[in-house]
């Protein structure tokens, strides 16, 4: 069975540079025989959050929003690909993020994360775990921490030498690690409906 995947990104910034980590998991994903979309939260331009998908009365919610979240009940897992900012979370992606609940329920979630320099956003992958747990997630445990990331892909998404050849090499476990989450979820949910 084909999985549905969807890859969320969150960057607002002029010169975005983890829109080539995005490309780059969309396209290793597509290659893997997985249906993958790439959700752009600048893209869908959400407004800062006034009301969750969940406090509008059906078939009241904006356009963007509730196409969304119909996108998101339909998905087995998610990526979420996030810059560090100040140690912190980017605020588009988490904006994003915080419109929607049950929406994300018993379904896995992997995160790769990006930075300019050797951190590689490790420290926005860390507060990203414990938000997305609580959201109802399953978080895997395989990240990929990606830095510098202009020196591991280029415009396109593509490796670029020693660095993205060890993105290359490390890729495969992250995916590896989502599909077998994916499949668990999968399976229990025919077997048994969740609990909330």
């Amino acid at each position: 069975m084909t999985d549905t995947i969807l890859v969320f990104y969150g960057s607002y910034r002029s010169d975005r540079m983890g829109i080539r980590l995005a490309d780059f998991i969309v396209s290793e994903l597509r290659a893997r025989g997985h249906d993958v979309e790439l959700i752009d939260a600048k893209a869908v331009g959400l407004p800062m959050l006034d009301r969750m998908y969940k406090e509008y009365k059906p078939g009241s919610a904006p356009p963007a929003m509730e196409e969304l979240a119909q996108k998101i009940k339909a998905a087995h897992a998610f990526v979420f690909v996030t810059g560090e900012y100040n140690w912190g979370m980017q605020p588009g992606l988490k904006n994003l993020t915080d419109h929607f609940l049950e929406e994300w329920f018993w379904r896995p979630a992997a995160i790769a994360s990006y930075s300019a320099g050797r951190i590689a956003g490790a420290r926005s992958s860390f507060t990203w775990h414990g938000t997305l747990s609580e959201m109802g997630m399953v978080v895997i445990s395989s990240t990929l921490a990606v830095g510098p990331i202009a020196q591991t892909l280029n415009d396109k998404g593509e490796p670029l030498g020693e660095p993205g050849a060890a993105l290359k090499k490390s890729f495969p476990r992250f995916a590896d690690d989502l599909a077998w989450w994916t499949e668990a979820a999968r399976s229990q949910r025919t077997r048994k409906s969740p609990p909330y």
